[in-house]
């Protein structure tokens, strides 16, 4: 017999039966391409990207219009950046890859124009040997026009606990939907086939992913179903749900309940994102997919978990603030590109200076970014801005195609990782974020060797000297057992402040885990502590990278470095992010794998026209030289046998 607890549940499954897919934490397989299953274009030529993908009809209305109907004016500019002379200009630049319109939200009907439009440009992007990108949705209505064709879609709407719809902002005229809705899915399915089939898109974006369910009766209906297939009757009586047809979201508090409705947002954004990307690939199987859930920030915010989310693609945005050193603090995308790296995803984001160019060739993989917008035939640096190219800028673009052997088929080298424990981040008190988002800082400014993981990776451990466990107090015995295996191989750990006092739904443990790791195996210190200090001796006093400006630390200089290794070399990667103080005599001293011996040290940069061979030292495996200045971007290539 059901339990009494669960009987008001058979309506909401039977009715919704649709929903029942929903309770798989993970895809079954990552849904990111390895290497050897992209097209071979992506690590041959690489991203410069040129971006318009606004349809004419939704730039209308964005623009102050009340209706949707262009002026003679935005009609002639529109047709000017399709025009063939466009496409002609964007290649002369040194654009490879264009991100173009094809549906936004307004229904198949009132953008049929723009759509077929689509299909042209791309035929004559592709004519051109340009790679095309599509914006497939937005994850928000044009209401206004979109109900009017599918009246159907007001049940699609996401609501807030009021009833009121979610808006995109204070453009009231965009509603929020359901991505996880089955007539949405099915709706969309078909804009993803003509974006596939008729405008033969190499790549499918879909934008606005940082919106998750809301108190719409699918979203609950959904939730109700994660928590009936989650918890116990006995943990669903404690969360105060006697009658589960009646359970709804809490709209704050720390509760467990309120912690179940947080991780369900993130199940439920990421499952959408995967259904989207199988589907995708089951019309093409190297179609590569993106979304925009925005850059990798101090700490997680839910419904953002991109640690699941980037399962799904190849790709992902980051629209965030330019980088720079700026009243003594250093400003960087370092966190975007290495979750990035260790997500087998490229990053997306605006690359109008030598700065963002040499941050996205030293810490991104294959992808320099989009370097200008071109919407009405206007060549500008980014969406919204008059100001023209940097005219520095160009060289950059030069060098990222003329060296791709020095980023093709490179690997990051990191003697450490840095876990972003997703419960300890979301469910706990902020400041063991914080002290995780410090530690991380530390290490990019120091500059280490490292790289950031979720929970989806503690499985790979191996290919790390060090873990570094900072405000990581709340953890699954499945995890802890993992680090202790991770232990018993070899693997050292660096423990900062608390660690595994709770468990992954911040229930507080008897007795913390980890506690019985062996001594030497593991380094403790405060919250307070230096990290820098505990990683190296947790490396034996041997990190891989150590590098000092003028005899003093790097850091807080600004001076940024990533290692990459590719077959017979390894490159540091030097990136200056004071534009106003260039770095002058860069001691580096680099590890060489055991056995390996260095034979010649060059530099590589965009700022020189040629290489420039540097003397070296080298004792046990340590290379030394030094980089006579680094304005914006240094490579030094150490080849080795």
């Amino acid at each position: 017999m059901r339990s009494p607890l669960r009987q008001g549940t058979g309506f909401f499954l039977f009715v919704l039966g649709a929903i029942v897919w929903f309770t798989g934490a993970v895809p079954a397989e990552v849904l990111t391409l390895p290497a050897p299953a992209r097209p071979d274009w992506l690590a041959n030529e690489g991203i410069v990207m040129a971006g318009s993908w606004e349809p004419l009809l939704f730039r209308v209305r964005r623009d102050g219009s009340e209706g949707y109907e262009p002026t003679a004016e935005q009609l002639e500019g529109y047709r000017r950046e399709h025009r063939p002379e466009m496409v002609a200009r964007l290649k002369e630049l040194g654009v490879n890859f264009v991100m173009m319109h094809c549906y936004k939200g307004a229904g198949m009907a009132a953008e049929s124009a723009s759509m077929t439009d689509a299909v042209t440009f791309s035929n004559l992007c592709h004519d051109a040997g340009l790679r095309v990108g599509v914006y497939a949705y937005s994850g928000a209505f044009l209401w206004e026009r979109f109900f009017q064709e599918t009246p159907e879609a007001k049940n699609w709407v996401l609501l807030e606990p009021d009833g009121s719809p979610v808006t995109y902002g204070k453009a009231t005229y965009r509603y929020y939907w359901n991505r996880n809705h089955p007539e949405a899915q099915a709706y969309y399915r078909e804009i993803v086939r003509f974006a596939v089939e008729e405008i033969r898109t190499d790549l499918l974006h879909f934008d606005n992913y940082h919106v998750g369910p809301g108190w719409d009766p699918h979203s609950l209906a959904g939730f109700r179903s994660y928590l009936n297939n989650t918890f116990t009757d006995a943990q669903l009586m404690g969360m105060g749900i006697a009658d589960m047809a009646q359970a709804t979201p809490p709209t704050g508090g720390d509760t467990l309940l309120r912690r179940a409705w947080l991780d369900y947002s993130c199940k439920a954004l990421a499952d959408s994102y995967y259904e989207m990307s199988e589907y995708g690939r089951s019309l093409r199987k190297d179609v590569l997919v993106e979304c925009n859930p925005g850059g990798v920030g101090g700490v997680i915010h839910a419904p953002v978990d991109h640690g699941r989310l980037l399962q799904g693609g190849e790709a992902y945005w980051d629209e965030s603030l330019r980088p720079g050193y700026r009243d003594g603090h250093l400003l960087t995308r370092i966190r975007t590109f290495k979750v990035a790296r260790r997500m087998n995803n490229l990053a997306f984001n605006y690359t109008t200076s030598p700065l963002e160019a040499a941050e996205a060739m030293a810490f991104n993989r294959d992808c320099l970014g989009c370097v200008c917008w071109f919407e009405y035939g206007e060549i500008v640096e980014r969406p919204g801005m008059d100001a023209p190219m940097n005219p520095d800028l160009p060289a950059y673009i030069r060098f990222f195609h003329a060296r791709r052997d020095l980023h093709r088929d490179a690997e990051v080298v990191a003697d450490a990782a840095v876990l972003r424990s997703f419960p300890s981040q979301v469910f706990a008190p902020p400041e063991h974020g914080q002290l995780t988002q410090r530690v991380e800082q530390a290490l990019i400014e120091a500059p280490t060797c490292f790289q950031i993981i979720y929970n989806e990776h503690l499985g790979e451990l191996g290919r790390y000297r060090v873990l570094i466990l900072a405000g990581c107090v709340a953890m699954a015995d499945a995890q802890l057992r993992l680090i202790e295996e991770y232990v018993a191989r070899g693997g050292r750990v660096c423990i900062v402040g608390p660690v595994a006092t709770h468990d992954e739904w911040l229930r507080p443990r008897a007795v913390p885990g980890l506690s019985g790791l062996p001594e030497g195996a593991v380094v403790r210190m405060p919250a307070d502590g230096d990290v820098l200090e505990g990683l190296e001796h947790a490396c034996d006093g041997k990190p891989t990278l150590a590098v000092s400006v003028g005899g003093a630390a790097a850091g807080p200089l600004g001076l940024c470095a990533e290692v990459t290794e590719q077959t017979g070399r390894r490159l540091v990667h030097l990136v200056n992010y004071r534009d106003t103080a260039p770095a002058e005599n860069v001691e580096v001293a680099l590890r060489l794998p055991p056995g390996a011996k260095a034979e010649a040290v060059f530099l590589a940069s965009p700022e020189h026209h040629e290489d420039v061979a540097v003397p070296m030292t080298q004792s046990d495996g340590l290379v030394c030289f030094a980089v006579p200045r680094v304005n914006v971007y240094e490579i030094a290539v150490v080849s080795a046998r």
